[in-house]
């Protein structure tokens, strides 16, 4: 499985040592998902982008292509993805030193349902979800194993995404308050599926991008930057 790393400047670097792995969208780890990758690099961490269609031999799928994107992420449930953040989170531990309370998860699209299934099986330290849909409903839903999760999760949605209904956001709301679950909701009004990315101009809303951006990098600071 490839990982695409990018290391923080030398002097820039959080202590002690965390990072962040970042889980691609429906199309693969293309130019937005690296350019997200070093931007959160730039914030001190040591970030990774695995690719999570390392098993179909397909690096990066076009964003015309809907229906090849569809098709690779629907054969992906949460036993690979659990296997390959798993693997992600022993190299860190290995050839980094920096152990799953170190380390954040941060997902979009596709990749905020992985990462919400990643942290349901998996001790990280913190959880961010960009519009993930299929976490309440559908083949792959995970919801149920939300009690599992230990560390806070950030998760943003708009309420123009019709991949994320709004009886979906009810359904963890009412799933993280029954399991006791740190969950911060942050739900902009008139935004779609994919509001942050830059890179479809169709999707992108700069406001609400720019405000879930600035809510994620103090989230992770918050803790990553004040765990011991």
């Amino acid at each position: 499985m490839r990982l695409y790393r990018v290391r923080p400047r030398p002097g820039e670097a959080v202590e002690p040592a965390a990072a962040v792995v970042v889980l691609q969208e429906a199309f693969g780890v293309n130019d937005h998902i690296q350019d997200v990758t070093r931007r959160l690099a730039a914030q001190g961490y040591l970030a990774v982008a695995p690719d999570l269609f390392h098993r179909s031999g397909i690096d990066t799928v076009e964003y015309t292509d809907r229906d090849t994107a569809m098709r690779l992420i629907g054969e992906l449930g949460a036993e690979p993805i659990v296997t390959d953040v798993g693997a992600v989170l022993t190299n860190l531990a290995e050839h980094e030193g920096i152990p799953a309370d170190r380390t954040a998860v941060v997902g979009f699209c596709f990749g905020g349902r992985a990462a919400f299934t990643a942290a349901t099986a998996l001790p990280v330290a913190a959880t961010v979800v960009f519009y993930g849909p299929g976490i309440a409903g559908g083949p792959h839903a995970t919801l149920e194993k939300a009690a599992n999760i230990k560390g806070p999760v950030l998760m943003f949605a708009g309420d123009a995404d019709p991949t994320i209904p709004a009886e979906d956001l009810s359904a963890i709301q009412a799933a993280a308050q029954r399991h006791d679950l740190d969950l911060r909701l942050v739900v902009f009004t008139g935004a779609g599926h994919a509001f942050h990315c830059d890179a479809r101009p169709a999707q992108y809303v700069a406001d609400a991008a720019h405000k879930a951006w600035v809510n994620t990098t103090e989230f992770l600071a918050e803790t990553l930057r004040a765990r011991p």
